[in-house]
């Protein structure tokens, strides 16, 4: 039995989950969950066993000196909890590590099971992957889900990709099976700089979450080391022709696709960003305090060694019947032409590191405040 002991009863909570690795080209996903996580001050309360899913020749652990004594930190998955405050304050359970090497199906039941002791009301899971997109555009987002209903009340696209996945697809499944609603939002990422950070990626991702739950996000700095980020991108392909080139291209067909669609729910949901911000929307009134090393001192704290208290079971949600994975899955970009054995996928985008496309939709949803 999972055991919450000083966990408090969370209000209205959404589960925000992200993973490195395949799944985050740029580190954009994993960075936006640990941006929330900085900015709200997130208090740790579990991590999952690192032997139960981690090939340590794969993701190996790290040394590190703490004042001459020498400590190591073990790749996993660590769950925080964040309060934010103002008029309408709500919880935010956020999950941040790395996919895992083996065992997936016990790794979403494991977290899955935290959903619901903690009484989560929906899953967002973060996701970024490489596309044919030009770096000087609007990053375009996709919000995906297996659930017909919640793609009809929320204006998502519902999840048709069929093909390889990662364990944002697998986690997605797993909440429908058990009945908990589950939304994945996807950034593509210009596959011609595909090197980490990409915080206008994770800007938008942000933006895209902010919308979807209703929640005014700090952004710190974001905004300005989004504007550098493309900068420093304008500056080296001026120094290539045949870069330049190949960017206009897809500005070109990128500006020819989206012409007929005028943006209006772009253009909206941007107004509505702005009324938020300048109104103040839900507060940032900050939670506990969580360590680099992820051992959290404070009242979200997981304690073992006691009997525990178990949650009142919830009632499950009834869940629709499983879909197809997310998204639409990606082509090999211009550089990755070796990888034969990979699906191809209509939508022309890349996956992280040449693979085949994570799960992502084919909704054109962008974050049009980082152009």
């Amino acid at each position: 039995m999972i055991e919450l002991e000083g966990v408090p009863e969370l209000i209205d909570p959404v589960m925000v989950a992200a993973f490195e690795g395949w799944n985050d080209a740029g580190d954009a996903a994993s960075t936006a969950v640990g941006h929330l996580d900085r900015e709200w001050k997130g208090e740790v309360f579990a991590a999952l066993d690192a032997e139960d899913y981690y090939d340590f020749q794969v993701n190996r652990p790290t040394v590190w000196l703490d004042g001459g004594a020498r400590k190591i930190v073990w790749p996993t998955t660590r769950l925080s909890v964040v309060r934010v405050g103002g008029e309408k304050p709500r919880d935010l359970v956020l999950v941040r590590g790395i996919e895992p090497s083996m065992r997936w199906r016990s790794f979403c039941n494991e977290i899955l099971g935290f959903a619901h002791e903690l009484g989560v009301e929906m899953v967002v899971i973060l996701g970024a992957l490489l596309g044919d997109t030009p770096h000087t555009r609007p990053v375009p987002v996709s919000g995906v889900t297996s659930d017909a209903d919640l793609a009809r009340t929320m204006d998502l696209e519902e999840t048709r990709y069929e093909g390889p996945t990662g364990i944002v697809g697998i986690l997605q499944e797993a909440c429908t099976h058990a009945g908990v609603p589950a939304v994945s939002l996807w950034a593509a990422v210009p596959h011609y700089v595909s090197q980490p950070p990409n915080p206008k990626a994770t800007l938008a991702l942000l933006n895209r979450l902010e919308d979807l739950i209703g929640l005014r996000i700090p952004l710190g700095e974001l905004a300005e080391d989004a504007r550098a980020w493309q900068l420093g991108v304008d500056q080296l392909a001026a120094e290539d022709s045949e870069v330049a080139e190949y960017v206009q291209s897809l500005e070109e067909a990128r500006d020819t696709a989206e012409l007929p669609e005028a943006s209006g729910e772009a253009i909206a949901r941007e107004f509505e960003r702005y009324l938020r911000r300048r109104d103040g929307g839900p507060g940032q009134q900050p939670g506990g305090h969580a360590t680099e090393t992820g051992e959290g001192s404070g009242t979200y704290l997981r304690d073992t060694s006691g009997p525990g208290r178990g949650r009142p079971p919830r009632a499950q949600r009834p869940g629709p019947d499983p879909g197809a994975e997310s998204g639409t899955g990606p082509v090999a970009g211009p550089d990755e032409k070796d990888d034969k054995d990979e699906k191809p996928e209509p939508d022309g985008k890349a996956g992280p590191d040449g693979r085949p496309g994570p799960d992502s939709g084919s909704g054109n949803d962008e974050d049009s405040s980082d152009d």
